[in-house]
């Protein structure tokens, strides 16, 4: 089904996180040229400083949580697309942040093995 990528990002400058407008620029610049799809993006400010932005993407989601006075992003990529988009995403992302620290989980999203393996209640098949 798809790669889930959940990336704690630490020691990033707390100017590039703290406003949406530096963290739009990079989130855009990630989905632009990482090859995803943008449907819609939302974007919160919060105060005094932090930002929350998901982007709802044809291949699935995007999402950014920062906190600046931690120097620190909470990332989330699904894409159920081609892993290599959500891969270049990742990578300009680092890029842009430049996090010191970067904590990674990625999660192979299989259905169809789970599905052969669980069958769902006949009303809930897919």
């Amino acid at each position: 089904m798809g790669i889930h990528l959940i990336v704690d990002l630490l020691g990033v400058d707390p100017e590039r996180i703290s406003r949406v407008k530096p963290v739009k620029g990079i989130l855009e610049r990630a989905v632009e040229e990482s090859g995803l799809k943008k449907i819609t993006a939302s974007f919160h400010q919060f105060e005094p400083h932090g930002v929350s932005a998901v982007y709802l993407l044809r291949e699935s989601h995007l999402s950014v949580h920062t906190w600046p006075e931690y120097g620190y992003v909470a990332l989330d990529i699904f894409s159920c697309g081609d892993d290599e988009n959500a891969m270049k995403a990742y990578g300009i992302l680092l890029e842009e942040f430049k996090p010191e620290i970067v904590e990674k989980k990625v999660l192979k999203r299989d259905l169809y093995e789970r599905v052969e393996a669980y069958p769902a209640p006949r009303a809930c098949r897919l």
